[in-house]
Order: structure tokens, then sequence, then C-alpha cells
């Protein structure tokens, strides 16, 4: 995964990658960010799976039926006993910090770099039950820098050393997970970069940028920016558990915008007035606009990104947007925001509640075990 020459490009764009029947058991770490509660949802559908098991050391934020949590730190021999004690196949890491602005660099880097390790070494050994691991990563892998090619390929390596304390604990913790694949063979190990994310529910710093009545812009610059739907991000990571696709993929819809085009769908106006150089004065003059920008973001503002994303559709994975699509949904959900404002109705946690639904006898059930993460007949797990 640090060396493009692992990656079977070749193979996987000969065919599609067939399904996988052996997914039954699947551990979604991260259950209480905003990736890991909406996969957590979506998996609940498929009948195949017999569990789903969702760690974080806080709360869930979304509504599951079927989802057993565990509240743990990532600790690796809390998170072994888990894995082989639910017999877990399936391992989704969805943890990523990707925003500099939602945690310290020190936090960033103990949930990047320390706990990836800390997950990969609960999955490791010859009696381990693992027989998938899958990375949700990121774009900021690549960086982004005046003389990068047009695409990134998952087979080019990258050209500049990292810029920003956030691509250095990216590009650390891909390391980690090419070293556990290489330690693992049996393992399938597949790792997704994601491009930017656009979506209603999601919020990044290209979401809150475009919410701005202004939305500011570099002078001198008119950078192409690529995105993904944040539903496509989701059904990537389905489709990642059910198919075998070893090796790096980039996640992206087809297409690129300049970030005037983008300005003009949302129906909004460009305000020109971003220093070109000098990441203090440019990041003052946001302050002073009422919006920060994440250091890895700065130079996407100047030089833009774009990557290929053809070998993920070999897998026989289909996107549901473009990026102009995606830009169009986000615009529509901005006009209807203020409509909806005070209708959604929000979740809270509550242990007590969640544990009488799962296993009172007194609730009534149409069929045995359907609350449960595992079948009515199973012990929860005592952690």
């Amino acid at each position: 995964m640090s060396d493009p020459s692992r990656h079977p490009a070749e193979a996987l764009a000969e065919s599609p990658a067939p399904a996988d029947e052996s997914t039954r058991r699947v551990l979604v770490t991260g259950l209480s960010t905003y990736w890991g509660g909406r996969l957590a949802q979506a998996l609940e559908s498929f009948e195949q799976i017999e569990a789903i098991i969702g760690v974080d050391a806080s709360a869930p934020t979304r509504e599951l039926e079927r989802t057993e949590f565990v509240k743990v730190t990532n600790q690796h021999s809390l998170l072994e006993r888990i894995v082989r004690a639910a017999e877990i196949d399936t391992v989704i890491d969805t943890r990523l910090v990707v925003n500099s602005l939602m945690a310290t660099p020190r936090s960033a880097h103990e949930n990047n770099v320390i706990g990836t390790l800390n997950i990969l070494a609960a999955c490791t050994g010859p009696d381990s039950p693992v027989r998938r691991f899958v990375f949700k990563s990121s774009g900021h892998y690549y960086g982004c820098e005046q003389d990068d090619p047009a695409f990134f390929t998952e087979r080019m390596s990258r050209p500049h050393p990292p810029h920003t304390g956030l691509e250095r604990d990216i590009v650390e913790a891909e390391q980690t997970v090419g070293d556990f694949a290489e330690r693992n063979p049996r393992v399938t190990v597949t790792v997704l970069r994601c491009a930017n994310v656009l979506g209603p529910d999601v919020e990044t710093a290209f979401t809150r940028m475009f919410g701005l009545p202004l939305v500011p812009m570099m002078l001198g610059f008119d950078p192409r920016l690529q995105f993904v739907h944040e539903d496509d991000v989701v059904h990537a990571l389905e489709h990642a558990a059910f198919h075998v696709a070893p090796g790096v993929y980039n996640l992206a819809a087809d297409g690129v915008l300049a970030l005037s085009e983008i300005i003009g769908l949302l129906g909004k106006r460009a305000l020109p007035a971003l220093p070109p150089w000098g990441t203090g004065l440019m990041t003052g003059s946001l302050r002073r606009l009422g919006f920060r920008i994440p250091e890895e973001v700065i130079n996407q503002l100047r030089f833009g990104r774009g990557v290929d994303n053809r070998l993920f559709k070999a897998t026989g994975f289909r996107y549901s947007y473009t990026t102009r699509e995606t830009v169009l949904k986000l615009g529509e959900h901005q006009r209807l925001a203020p409509v909806m404002r005070g209708a959604e109705q929000t979740y809270t946690y509550e242990r007590e509640v969640e544990e009488f639904l799962r296993w009172s006898p007194h609730v009534r059930r149409e069929h045995p075990g359907e609350r449960g993460g595992v079948a009515a007949d199973r012990e929860p797990l005592g952690i």
C-alpha cells in the first residue's frame, strides 16, 4: 500500500471482483463517528450478516437496530477479546480523522496512527478469525502541490513529503496497514482513499465553506476540485466488505469542476479575497469571515486535486452521482434546509433503554433476535 507496485491493478481491471459470501460477522470501528454510524445502519439491511458489532469510546449517535455497541477504547487487548469472542471475520475501520480542525494534533495522531496499530494488532495471529480488513483512508494521502499530475492513480507514489501533520498521520497509518497486509496474506486488505466528501448530512471543510453566502476564493486561482457523495462512500464500504478487492483504491466521482463553476451551480457568489501566499495571512482573513480552513485544505484552494477512479469501478462498483450531480444535490439541500430546520429529530443513546429493547423477554419481536446484533440465544459480549 505504501509501495504502489504491490497493487494488483491489471488483474483487478480484467474482470469485476466476485461477491464473497463469507462475510457474516462484522466489526465496525468508530461507531460514534458519522461514517461508523452510517455504515452500521446500512449493514443492518443485509440478512446474510449474522452479527454487527460496533466499538468506540463514545456512545453511538445514530439509532441502530441490530448493531451491538461495545464501549471500548483502542486498546488492542480488549479489541482482540471482542474479535475472538464474536468470531469476527470482517473488520471495517472508519475512525480516521481527516479534518485537522476536528482534533488536536496529538489526539489526531493518537487516533490515526496508534489507534490503527492497535486495531491491526487485535486482528493479528494464526488463530485470528479475521479474513477481511477494510480501511477508510483519504485523498489527503497524495497531498496537493503545483506540479502534481492532473489525476493521481493508485500506482503513483506521493511526489512530495507530507506538508501537514495530518497528511503525515495518514501516510503512516496506510503504511501500517500495508505492513499488516504483507504479514497476513490470508487476510484480504482493502484501502479506500476518499476524495473530498459532500452531502446533506456530513460536515466537512467544503460543506461549511459552500454554506457561506459568499464563498472565499484565493486571488489568482480557480482550482479543479473533485468530490464524492456521502451515500457513495457508504456504498463503497459495503462493496468492499462483500467483494474480493485487495489493494488500494481511489474513491471519487466522475468529473472535476473549477471552484468558480461550483459556486455558480450552488447559486452563490465568489469572494476572491484570500491572499495567494502566506498561510498566516490566509487563515487570518478566513477567521475574520467567520470561517476556519484546515491546513491540509489550503493548497487545494490553490492547485486543486484529481484522482483516477477507474480501478474501483473495475471491481463492479458503480457511483450514483458524478461530481457535478453531487454539487447540485448539495445545492438542493441548502435551498431546502431553512424549510426543514427544526423538523429533524436527534437521537440520544440510552444504554438501559437499548439493553431492555434488545434483551428483555417482555419485548415482543416479530422474529427471534431481530433487535440484537447476535442471535437471541447467544449471551451478549461481556467486556
